[in-house]
């Protein structure tokens, strides 16, 4: 049984990765519906929150379905690390993640992310006094290491695991790696395989289907698997690797009433929760995915990338469900509220 601290999981567990503007509520909702075992929050930064950002302040959102669920902050001090925890910890998360992986410029650069792998010293600091400051379990995100000179990930684990931590993500590439090269697990298994970590380690990167996530887990020998880019309008995704690994078979994609009405699941509960406007520019990064496979989709998607009327999508989405017609019945089943829309 696969446990983070006081959080059980009877099965091998699947965990959608913190993403911005990705893993909001309304998206982790339907990751929910299809057996994600844990979602993040949208990473979180520790000065907006104690500067009770709007903004950073709304990320503390979540609804009881999405339990097991964590909240994932990022900084590059200290002190505002551990007031941003704590501030976080009253939202009643089950799990506060830090943010030691992110690659994007604007936070790397200002030396949070992944911008602070370069300072070991600093980022065990950072995690001490996190998990000394709050009562919820603590766990961390991080990469293989700062560039190809400094893959230091077997070292840092050991010394983050030294100062409480409950569970270790590893993303298998290094802050300077683009997404367009290949993830690289050898040293997420050599942290896994390092006789001194006993914490769950969990891997990330590349994990896009059934038979990758039963290669990385049989090969690494990885406590869980976090999905992160390969969930975008895809939050089937985790029934379908559970499907996989337990019976070696890959389900369909599901017929295209049920892309349908999964997808107007997501587009209600984002505009109710973030309004109307941005519900629309941020929905558009799914649509591709929701509808893969589609022959002759393309004039539809463009109508979806350039409406900005959710009635108009909605529409557009019906058209959709009459145009392809749906010969068997629905491949996989949720146990989400059939009234939407």
């Amino acid at each position: 049984m696969f446990r983070i601290a006081h959080l059980e999981f009877e099965h091998y567990p699947l965990l959608l990765a913190p993403m911005e503007d990705v893993s909001d509520p309304p998206f982790r909702y339907v990751c929910k519906m299809f057996g994600a075992d844990v979602v993040y929050s949208e990473f979180i930064s520790a000065d907006g929150l104690i500067r009770d950002s709007v903004k950073s302040i709304k990320k503390l959102d979540f609804e009881e379905f999405e339990r097991p669920v964590g909240i994932q902050i990022f900084g590059n001090a200290v002190g505002p690390m551990v007031e941003a925890a704590r501030y976080a910890e009253t939202a009643h998360p089950d799990i506060i993640d830090i943010n030691f992986g992110c690659p994007v410029k604007k936070v790397a650069s200002k030396g949070a992310g992944s911008g602070i792998m370069n300072d070991i010293l600093k980022m065990v600091a950072i995690t001490k006094a996190v998990v000394e400051a709050v009562k919820t379990p603590v766990t961390v995100k991080t990469r293989l290491g700062y560039d190809d000179q400094h893959r230091e990930i077997v070292e840092i684990a050991e010394r983050l695991q030294d100062v409480g931590i409950a569970a270790l993500t590893i993303h298998g590439r290094l802050r300077t790696t683009k997404y367009s090269e290949p993830a690289d697990w050898t040293l997420i298994g050599a942290v896994k395989n390092n006789p001194r970590m006993h914490i769950p380690i969990i891997g990330n990167g590349d994990v896009v289907d059934g038979p990758s996530a039963k290669h990385f887990k049989e090969t690494f020998g990885v406590d869980g698997l976090m999905i992160g880019r390969a969930s975008y309008g895809n939050p089937w995704i985790f029934s379908q690797i559970r499907h996989y690994l337990e019976t070696g078979e890959e389900l369909p994609l599901p017929d295209v009433a049920e892309r349908v009405r999964v997808s107007k699941i997501q587009l209600q509960r984002s505009v109710e929760w973030k309004g109307e406007r941005i519900a629309i520019f941020e929905i558009r990064k799914h649509w591709a995915s929701y509808f893969k496979g589609l022959p002759n989709f393309k004039p539809f998607k463009m109508r979806l990338m350039e409406t900005l009327s959710v009635g108009e999508i909605i529409g557009i989405l019906d058209e959709i469900s009459q145009q392809y017609h749906p010969s068997e019945p629905r491949s996989q089943t949720s146990s989400s509220p059939t009234h939407l829309f």
